[in-house]
């Protein structure tokens, strides 16, 4: 008979026995996934070799890295490689693409860099746009600075929202360090060396250090200036319908002065009939906006606008076979942030105006990208955000790339955001229960990774490290990598005012656009006919015998000249010619 004791002695036994075959099987199971794994990753590599062998017309960079990547497979195929180098390696394999690439950096797996492992953006698909995100001082500059100057050597024209002022050392070479050129070793670039790019210096308006470039008030229409003036979605329509008049009545709109003078003749006993006649617009909501103009104009918003108006063929030349980067510069507009972001906006729609279709390209013919972009979006209006939604979705069929820079993902509408296809993301914060939400909605526009935990990798970044992931050259999403950056070949720092203002000055476009013009318009058309209205004026009958004095009409000259709009005509001229006396008094005149 089997005591107790020999009864759990044989279980312990049974149970250790099980322990080790199950152990045995999970240890097989493993090798036998690590097995196929690597196989597959020496597949794809020997895959992309044989494809670069095949393409003798493949950008030079692809062909030597498919062969590294290969020799890398290697290795892993004989079982000398780590787990991270094999993790390394089967994302490297997802950018490994045919043709020219614009080099991002190498894949980073816990904590390791792996300079054979690189990142990259096919350029033909810099025109299915972007997103370049992350916290403030993390290396978003860094990463557009990059972007921009390997765009400038393949022969692609850049126009960059430069409202920090931080861009400006693209123009001039880099200084080289043992750590500059540590990093460029770790990061695939070998040959890194100092050199500059041909950049044009450009300021909106006529008081910045810049090239003066403006629009007219016509081109950039009422929805674009609504969002400059703050205004609600009626006072928006209001302004369509006052846009329209003016058309109709061979009112040219080219500055402010302009726009005021048609409302303050709407708004007037003259201009009452007229008012109704374009849909019965609200007096009130006039003066409202006729209000936001006058405060727009107090501010120095007028510079904006005028002419010559920006030729957008300006924005896509070429120097020494390498494409132009242009620098819009905020400068003295720094109150008025909105307003610079909102003319940017303008610019890319004339670039869709203006251009024709011309498909999908090997590179694309411009590049645009926004910095601070949430600027763009902030208080817009629905209209607004269509007009915005319209311009990105389809400028990519005319060659354009558009580029987004700002803080988070979220600051982006989704109909915007998702036609973003390239996501460079450098670290967020998530200190606030905002953030956390903006955190996790963030992980979720990426494609599922089993060698990050994304969550904890956005917010564990280091400064010039970023989590990327792009479309391929067939469209499809590429792998998530951890990126370290490689880093600009140009100065890393500001060359300062005094250079900006030498440089533009020395600029072919000074010559074009560095005087303001400012030709008839509607301002001087209804001033000269108010005033030919006063000389056509007929005389006053003689009154007759010694009849009772009678009150006197007044004549039509002194009707017009107590008339209210005639008043404010008078009050703008003067306020004009007394804002650029007071500018040559105190020597702030443009010279």
């Amino acid at each position: 008979m089997t005591t107790p004791q020999e009864k759990a002695a044989a279980a312990r036994k049974a149970a250790e026995e099980a322990a080790r075959i199950a152990a045995e099987a999970v240890a097989a199971a493993e090798a036998a996934e690590q097995e196929a794994a690597e196989q597959e990753a020496a597949d794809k590599a020997a895959a992309a070799q044989a494809k670069d062998a095949a393409a003798p017309g493949a950008a030079a960079k692809t062909g030597a890295d498919a062969k590294a990547a290969a020799s890398k497979s290697d290795s892993t195929a004989s079982g000398a490689a780590s787990p991270d180098e094999v993790a390394a390696q089967q994302i490297t394999a997802g950018y490994a693409f045919e043709g020219l690439a614009l080099e991002l950096g190498t894949v980073m797996v816990d904590g390791k860099v792996h300079p054979d492992a690189r990142v990259r953006i096919p350029m033909k698909t810099m025109n299915r746009h972007g997103l370049i995100a992350g916290a403030t001082g993390t290396g978003k500059t860094k990463t557009v600075q990059g972007i921009a100057e390997q765009l400038s050597a393949a022969g692609v024209p850049v126009v960059v929202a430069d409202i920090k002022g931080d861009l400006s050392g693209l123009a001039q070479p880099g200084e080289s360090n043992d750590k500059l050129l540590t990093r460029a070793q770790e990061t695939g670039c070998p040959d890194w060396q100092p050199r500059g790019f041909p950049v044009e210096f450009v300021s909106l308006g006529t008081e910045g250090i810049g090239v003066p470039i403006r629009a007219t008030i016509t081109s950039f229409g009422p929805i674009l200036l609504s969002k400059v003036l703050g205004l609600n979605e009626t006072q928006e329509s209001t302004l369509g319908l006052i846009f329209h008049w003016s058309d109709q009545n061979g009112f040219a709109l080219l500055d402010l002065k302009d726009l005021r003078a048609v409302i303050q003749f709407l708004t007037s006993p003259e201009g009452k009939e007229e008012l109704k006649g374009i849909g019965g617009v609200s007096a009130t909501t006039a003066g409202v906006i006729l209000r936001a103009l006058i405060n727009l104009e107090a501010e120095g918003g007028d510079t904006f606008f005028g002419e010559p108006e920006m030729d957008p063929a300006d924005l896509m030349r070429m120097a020494g076979g390498l494409g132009v980067i242009t620098l819009f510069e905020l400068g003295a507009q720094a109150s008025r942030p909105q307003m610079f972001s909102t003319f940017l906006m303008w610019v890319l729609a004339d670039l869709f105006q203006t251009l024709p279709e011309i498909g999908d390209m090997d590179k694309p013919k411009l590049v645009f990208i926004f910095d601070e972009a949430h600027l763009l979006f902030t208080g817009a209006s629905k209209a607004f955000l269509q007009q915005v939604e319209q311009t990105v979705k389809l400028i990519r069929s005319k060659g354009v790339g558009v580029f987004f820079c700002t803080q988070l993902p979220t600051d982006i509408p989704n109909a915007v955001l998702s036609q973003l296809g390239a996501r460079v993301q450098h670290a967020l914060r998530a200190f606030t229960p905002e953030d956390q939400a903006a955190l996790t909605k963030t992980v979720r526009t990426y494609p599922k990774t089993t060698t990050y935990d994304l969550e904890k990798a956005l917010t564990s970044l280091g400064i010039g490290e970023a989590v990327v992931t792009v479309l391929s050259e067939k469209g499809a999403p590429t792998p998530v990598a951890w990126a370290r950056m490689q880093p600009p070949r140009s100065l890393m720092d500001t060359i300062g005012d005094d250079g900006i203002r030498s440089r533009a000055q020395q600029s072919t476009l000074y010559s074009k656009y560095g005087q303001t013009i400012d030709r008839d318009s509607a301002y001087e058309i209804l001033a000269e006919k108010l005033a030919k209205a006063a000389e056509d004026a007929p005389e006053p009958a003689p009154s007759r015998g010694r009849a009772k004095a009678q009150p006197v009409d007044e004549s039509m000259a002194e009707k017009i000249v107590n008339n209210t709009a005639f008043k404010n005509f008078l009050r703008s001229a003067a306020t004009v010619a007394g804002r650029e006396i007071g500018r040559s008094i105190f020597g702030t005149r443009k010279r």
